[in-house]
């Protein structure tokens, strides 16, 4: 068993809670800039949080974060920047609406198949990127900012009326899903409403990416390539083969990241549908620092920041515009990258000291024992 590691533990934690800190205390200052309370805001939002309609909300909305936020963390644990999870994760939603609404089958068949309907549109999406990285040397950021507008425009032309768009007042939709493909969810009552069912799918990706991860051959091999592909592959590891895995892999990730919504609650694709998930993954990935439990807290914290501050827009006697949260997510990115990089300057010389003094005690007793034999 390993011996718990203290100072691990604190540089783990100092990073999140500086950037953290740091976020308010810079949002405050543009509180204050613009002549409102600094506090005020916060104080209710907090409120916020103890409505129970409130916290049905955040949990929903944290179940899709972490999962696009997950595809974000395995791009980053190898290395890669998947920039492209927003366009994976809407494809993804609008062919599996499709599907979902032109396919009927039992239930136990219809979810599963869906899911999978899901995973594979956003891995084939991120495929491309990841094909055109090993084969051709085009850097996947690049790609995938192509296929992000590539995907919205394939969603535009596929949702025209004379393809399987089906207009419902002002909206386009792909029509609603056979409910044999709907997620029952946890109904809490009408005026708290329901927990998606695909929370829990949330929850068991994210052990699934700890178990992989950190107890799997795959595991190792994927953070070893991250860390260096020449060393990799060195030890036999393929490391173009582990590019195009990973990329395949987030894609997957990221085409279930709206699942939760749209089998739980739309039942169908719409222009209404959210947008930016993707690009909200990147912050409570690095929040998180590509940890499962910490991208669990960074991905609730975000999502309470989005259904919290609608109330500042009817706060009594003064309203705070709601875009503060925003203004909040945007500081938490900068103060993120900052605070790392500090708390990671501050560990190597904590460990240059430590290893300093261990070397100079190790002189001082070799020099000790010499005089000893000398002395006899």
């Amino acid at each position: 068993m390993k011996k718990f590691d203290k100072e691990r533990a604190l540089l783990a934690v100092a990073g999140p809670v500086i950037a953290l800190v740091a976020a308010i205390l810079l949002t405050s200052v543009v509180l204050i800039a613009s002549g409102k309370n600094p506090f005020e805001p916060y104080r209710l939002m907090l409120e916020q949080a103890g409505f129970s309609d409130i916290q049905v909300l955040i949990v929903n909305q944290a179940s899709m974060y972490y999962l696009a936020a997950l595809a974000v963390a395995i791009g980053f644990r190898m290395n890669l920047f998947n920039i492209g999870v927003d366009g994976q994760y809407r494809l993804a939603a609008m062919i599996t609406a499709v599907v979902g609404a032109h396919v009927a089958l039992p239930s136990a068949l219809q979810i599963p198949f869906l899911l999978i309907i899901g995973a594979l549109t956003g891995a084939f999406w991120s495929g491309i990127a990841g094909v055109l990285k090993v084969t051709r040397g085009v850097s996947e950021v690049v790609a995938t900012i192509m296929l992000n507008s590539i995907a919205t425009s394939l969603i535009g032309y596929l949702t025209l009326s004379d393809n399987f768009g089906v207009q419902v007042g002002n909206n386009m939709t792909t029509g609603e899903m056979k409910e044999s493909g709907w997620v029952p969810g946890i109904d809490l009552g009408p005026e708290v409403g329901e927990i998606y069912g695909l929370v829990f799918l949330a929850i068991a990706m994210g052990v699934v990416y700890w178990i992989v991860l950190n107890r799997t051959r795959f595991g190792f091999d994927l953070r070893a390539t991250g860390a260096s592909e020449t060393a990799a592959a060195a030890s036999g590891v393929d490391a173009k083969r582990m590019v195009l895995t990973a990329m395949l892999i987030s894609g997957a990730v990221a085409g279930l990241s709206g699942l939760p919504l749209l089998l739980g609650d739309a039942h169908t694709y719409s222009l209404s549908f959210p947008t930016g998930l993707g690009f909200t993954g990147i912050t409570i990935a690095l929040l998180g620092r590509n940890n499962p439990v910490g991208i669990a807290f960074a991905a609730l914290l975000v999502a309470f920041l989005d259904k919290a501050s609608p109330a500042l827009d009817y706060a009594v006697p003064v309203a705070y515009e709601k875009e503060i949260a925003t203004i909040m997510q945007g500081l938490i990115v900068f103060a993120v990258v900052i605070a790392y990089e500090a708390v990671r300057q501050w560990g190597l010389r904590r460990q240059q000291k430590r290893v300093g003094a261990e070397l100079a005690a190790a002189a001082a007793t070799n020099d000790s024992a010499q005089k000893e034999v000398a002395a006899r």
